[in-house]
């Protein structure tokens, strides 16, 4: 082989069509874009537009929420603490949390917070410092002689620690706590159910 005949494969490498050169290529005159108006120029704004019947997107029914302002939380299993643990890479002695998830390499990164779930079992006796725990998890973490602390409890007694210094300064009554079931409460089903005895 000579550097004169080396050439990449066939077809690696497809010409650009060139459009708008004369009638004879195919692609002339109108240059493929059809002929007048917004869809005949660049930089169309069209979008969902419908020429103004009410269009598709806003005719269909809407489902669910995202939250805005929902936390992203690193998600941790205790089978990937024990692993870690067992090959050295977490000291079991010390406070564990997301910094030191995210130097042994359980996590890439910690996001808003780690979140701590109980798939796998853990042996070693473990103290985390995590945004939230399942409670299976927190169970299995304590069995093994561990404990885990939640940054989520202290944050919401915080912020209801705010509220209630805001309100009082304002003079406003506390807001009243939601009730955990009342005994005197009855059912429009248990209701209709006494009537029809009657």
């Amino acid at each position: 082989m000579k550097l004169n005949e080396i050439r990449d494969n066939e077809g690696a490498h497809k010409k650009r069509m060139r459009v708008g050169r004369g009638p004879g290529s195919g692609k002339g005159k109108t240059a493929g874009r059809g002929v007048k108006g917004q869809k005949s120029r660049s930089g169309v704004a069209i979008g969902g537009f419908e020429g103004g019947q009410m269009p598709l997107y806003m005719r269909m029914p809407k489902r669910g929420f995202n939250n805005p302002n929902a936390l992203k939380l690193a998600e941790v299993n205790l089978w990937r603490l024990q692993d870690a643990v067992d090959a050295k890479k977490l000291d079991a002695k010390s406070e564990i949390n997301g910094d030191a998830l995210v130097a042994a390499g359980v996590i890439r990164r910690s996001k808003d917070g780690v979140r701590l779930l109980g798939t796998g079992e853990v042996k070693a006796k473990l103290n985390l410092v995590v945004w939230s725990a399942s409670a299976g998890a927190k169970k299995a973490i304590e069995a093994a002689g561990g404990s885990v602390v939640e940054q989520r409890i202290e944050a919401e007694a915080k912020a209801a620690a705010r509220v209630e210094k805001r309100n009082a300064a304002k003079g406003k009554a506390p807001a009243p706590k939601a009730p955990q079931g009342d005994a005197n409460k009855v059912s429009a089903r248990a209701k209709r159910t006494a009537s029809a005895k009657a």
